[in-house]
């Protein structure tokens, strides 16, 4: 059976959504899908191209336009989908619900072909208001036109607990790990008097490191007694967003103490979690209006058998014992807090990563979505 994974976007090389999408693809070909992909190319001169498993299927150009193409236009996508057989699709969504998209489903509907569409994030208008100003009529459209997705969409893929999504039934899964990919820590606790904090991210105001960064100031100005604390902040992001983050590590005068080594290779990032006493997941998710969500970053640390805090709910770790939890508000971190919670966990990075091996392999999760879609079909559903 053949299927289509489309993402409005192209594959960066630094990106944990790209490796994540790849992951999916490689899981739903294990699933028994013979899988195609679909993605947005944009060369050295930023010519915007939407390739379909390497034809070029439509070019929009590299001006001001070329930046709305990819969620304005479908009839080619359309044609590709229909003319090729494929009998399965896989939509990331971006949030571009709009009446040529709802064509596009309608068409495909008819058709029979099977379509779910993956929300990373839900809800996420408050996500979306701090886009570039441009984008903003995109959003606002989805909003209006979003209501319309049910009767046109088989299910939405949901990385939350609900049980439908903009009237559409949903596929609950939690986002995973491709375990051969990712290698255990090397750090062992108490080897040196440094204590490395590490968050991995594509960073954003919803990842909170500035309550981190406030725990460290507390830390430092009350005559610590304990080890020297190192943030390390490792990859890109939002640029306002970042840059508020270096604003206030300097005007707190913590620029010894908070490091931001930007984008890093995998070789590279190997290296971060290697030196990793403790990592720093998402902080600031009521930020958004999000209280339960499964992230990436989570089950990476796990992955690599680090201990970590988190202030969202996220149903897969709440009760394991190398999670600290964080409140959800703008308190600072306590950093001390943090210490003592590990100078107390006598779990090693092993039974770390073992805790999650059975669950939270993209094979298993991925399996979950094609046997919800295929299987509706002998229930009627």
């Amino acid at each position: 059976m053949k299927g289509l994974f489309i993402h409005f976007f192209g594959l960066k090389e630094f990106s944990g959504i790209s490796k994540k999408i790849i992951c999916q693809i490689e899981a739903l070909e294990r699933s028994g899908l013979k899988m195609q992909f679909c993605y947005i190319d944009i060369d050295d001169e930023r010519v915007q191209r939407r390739v379909c498993s390497g034809t070029e299927i439509d070019n929009f150009g590299n001006g001001f336009i070329s930046k709305f193409g990819k969620w304005l236009a479908f009839k080619n996508l359309t044609n590709y989908i229909i003319s090729n057989n494929i009998e399965f699709v896989y939509i990331r969504s971006f949030y571009n619900t709009n009446p040529l998209f709802l064509r596009m489903l309608s068409k495909l509907k008819r058709r029979g072909v099977k379509v779910v569409m993956e929300y990373p994030t839900y809800p996420y208008d408050k996500e979306t208001q701090r886009e570039y100003y441009m984008y903003k009529p995109i959003f606002f459209i989805n909003r209006i036109f979003r209501r319309f997705l049910k009767g046109r969409l088989d299910r939405i893929v949901t990385f939350t607990n609900l049980e439908f999504i903009d009237g559409v039934k949903t596929i609950n899964i939690s986002n995973a790990i491709d375990f051969d990919s990712v290698g255990l820590t090397k750090r062992v606790f108490g080897a040196d008097d440094t204590f490395n904090l590490l968050g991995v991210a594509e960073v954003h105001f919803w990842h909170g490191y500035d309550r981190v960064i406030a725990g460290l100031v507390n830390y430092y100005k009350n005559n610590k007694l304990g080890p020297d604390i190192h943030f390390h902040i490792v990859g890109a992001g939002a640029e306002a967003d970042l840059a508020h983050l270096k604003e206030i590590t300097a005007k707190c005068g913590m620029g010894d103490y908070v490091h931001f080594h930007g984008n890093r290779r995998s070789d590279e990032l190997d290296k971060f979690f290697d030196i990793a006493d403790f990592g720093i997941a998402s902080l600031a998710r009521h930020r958004t209006g999000i209280t339960h969500i499964k992230t990436l970053k989570n089950r990476e640390y796990a992955a690599r058998g680090i201990p970590f805090i988190y202030s969202e709910i996220d149903e897969d770790f709440e009760h394991m014992p190398y999670i600290l939890k964080a409140t959800a508000d703008e308190s600072a971190i306590d950093i001390n807090r943090i210490i003592e919670f590990k100078k107390g966990l006598n779990l090693t990075p092993v039974q770390i990563r073992e805790s999650i091996t059975g669950k939270l392999s993209w094979d298993v999760q991925m399996k979950r979505v094609v046997d919800d879609v295929f299987m509706q079909s002998t229930k009627g559903i």
